[in-house]
């Protein structure tokens, strides 16, 4: 499994919003300024994370973005399974019905349905929270550390 850019920066961004939003709502221009992402790559995320019921939008001078739900309640799992294609180790276990013609015998099947629930039970376990707790401070000048993700 590989986490796409999709969700790395979508977790950046939502991040970004909780640490910044107050009691208003954070402008789209200055999380992609602080997080060195295209505003329009950013703005691409929201509407998943908006039928999610992560991530609220209000339009006008004073709108902006805003979490729906305390950082403390938005897990790792929640970002990722609504903006990557797939979270899952084998094709097979995409589909909540395994349709492979071969899942009554496969052999390796059961070490596949272990992974994946390891990986989801890792992910449902982080919050957004945690992770603000544990950050390092940032660097006064970002724009000297790029960042490929």
């Amino acid at each position: 499994m590989l986490i796409s850019t999709k969700g790395r920066y979508a977790t950046r961004m939502l991040l970004d919003i909780a640490m910044n939003q107050d009691d208003g709502y954070a402008a789209m221009r200055e999380i992609a300024e602080r997080q060195q992402i295209s505003k329009k790559y950013l703005e691409s995320l929201t509407a998943s994370l908006a039928s999610a019921g992560i991530l609220g939008m209000r339009r006008g001078k004073t709108g902006g973005y805003r979490l729906l739900r305390e950082p403390s309640q938005i897990t790792l799992w929640d970002i990722l399974s609504h903006t990557e294609t797939s979270l899952h180790a084998v094709s097979c276990l995409e589909s909540p019905v395994n349709e492979c013609a071969r899942k009554e015998f496969c052999i390796t099947l059961p070490a596949w349905e272990g992974l994946d629930r390891v990986v989801r039970e890792y992910l449902e376990s982080i919050t957004l929270q945690q992770l603000i707790e544990q950050a390092k401070e940032q660097p006064e000048n970002q724009m000297e550390f790029p960042c490929g993700g």
